[in-house]
């Protein structure tokens, strides 16, 4: 479908195209913002005969996010709607190598289709580049984690996605932790970039929503047409809230980063945190690879309580601000033991917390940490 977007300025930063992008053209009488378009059939004759054919409101979102990504950008019911239509881009009988510690949801979809022989597959660890590469060898699709889910590993995606390409692979890129404005995959060699825009795009946890960008249109005409034949198709709403999220993007990132900056620090020298993982943090592993492929640190963090996993649960149910809940990327903070997930239960410490930093106070949210913290293990 063609919405009739505004121009950009391509010397304009990933910031204000973020704002401006998606927008209706400027002549006037036109709305500012795009509207909510609600309709589940339309008049004979166009290119649309049914809701699933298309919308304006993805339109405008798949325009923006398409310009933020550097390609062609396809929006789904969820991430994890995407990412099906993406993990069926591997051909029958192919093979395609997954991190091992990632998305649970993701790692869910691919190993059903590998349990009805619909493929195989291979895993490594995320921030392990030549493990990557040697599980490549003769895959048809590399999947990554920009920033991994949930110890915070920082994947070299230029250096895998060259060598994904030199193996006759693609190489996909879950950017959801990194969003548009810390990492553009595209521009680092990978083929497909997807985000849940559940996640920060959205920002307010009231939306799912996901993305996939391709950066050849051919990728994506297919990645639509799956969204067509499933009906895997978001929402007018959604697509409206996600847009509106969107456009304050790069100042609900910059505090929140800010934040989980400060909070790495303090939790590092805290009596009851045997660990923390932020790439951020000088001290930790991934400091110097994301310094050279993210434009940021990011606003996830994870931690392991000096104590134990009954001690860990009460640690979070003491907590005042911070949300004890899943999820991530929204104004509001949240955090979790991962091991309450089965997902995660085998490849995390059973003490270990991922927290989304959201945009309050930080000296707030310090308070809430370390008070909870020390009230619980003291």
């Amino acid at each position: 479908m063609t919405y009739q977007h505004r121009d950009l300025d391509p010397t304009w930063t990933a910031e204000t195209v973020a704002v401006q992008a998606g927008r209706p053209a400027r002549v006037p009488g036109a709305g500012v913002n795009p509207p909510v378009h609600l309709s589940a059939t339309y008049l004979h004759d166009t290119d649309l005969a049914y809701g699933r054919d298309g919308n304006a409101g993805w339109a405008a979102l798949e325009d923006a996010l398409g310009a933020l990504d550097g390609g062609t950008a396809v929006t789904f019911s969820s991430g994890l709607a995407a990412a099906t239509a993406i993990a069926d881009l591997v051909p029958t009988g192919g093979t395609v190598v997954l991190p091992t510690v990632a998305y649970y949801g993701v790692l869910n979809v691919v190993e059903r289709m590998a349990e009805r022989g619909r493929l195989t597959i291979r895993r490594a660890a995320p921030d392990d580049t030549d493990a990557v590469l040697a599980a490549a060898d003769g895959a048809d699709v590399v999947w990554v984690e920009s920033i991994a889910n949930p110890l915070i590993a920082v994947a070299d995606v230029p250096a895998i996605a060259a060598g994904a390409r030199d193996r006759g692979a693609l190489t996909v890129v879950d950017a959801t932790f990194a969003t548009p404005l810390r990492q553009r995959p595209l521009d680092l060699g990978a083929d497909v970039v997807m985000h849940s825009a559940t996640k920060l795009v959205g920002g307010h946890s009231d939306l799912l929503l996901g993305v996939a960008v391709a950066r050849d249109p051919a990728i994506a005409e297919v990645l639509r047409t799956h969204r067509h034949d499933h009906g895997a198709i978001p929402g007018a709403l959604e697509a409206f809230l996600a847009t509106r999220g969107l456009r304050t993007l790069g100042v609900r990132l910059d505090r929140a980063e800010a934040s989980a900056g400060e909070l790495a620090r303090r939790l590092a020298s805290h009596p009851h945190v045997a660990r923390v993982n932020y790439p951020g943090l000088a001290g930790d592993a991934q400091h110097e690879r994301a310094k050279q492929v993210l434009r940021g640190f990011g606003t996830m963090l994870s931690f392991d309580v000096s104590g134990t996993a009954e001690q860990t649960e009460d640690f979070l149910a003491r907590l005042r601000l911070v949300a004890h809940a899943t999820s991530l990327g929204g104004v509001e903070s949240l955090i979790e033991r991962r091991a309450r997930w089965a997902g995660d239960a085998g490849t995390v410490g059973p003490t270990l917390c991922r927290m989304s930093v959201g945009i309050e106070d930080v000296e707030d949210l310090w308070r809430d940490l370390d008070t909870a913290l020390v009230d619980a293990l003291s």
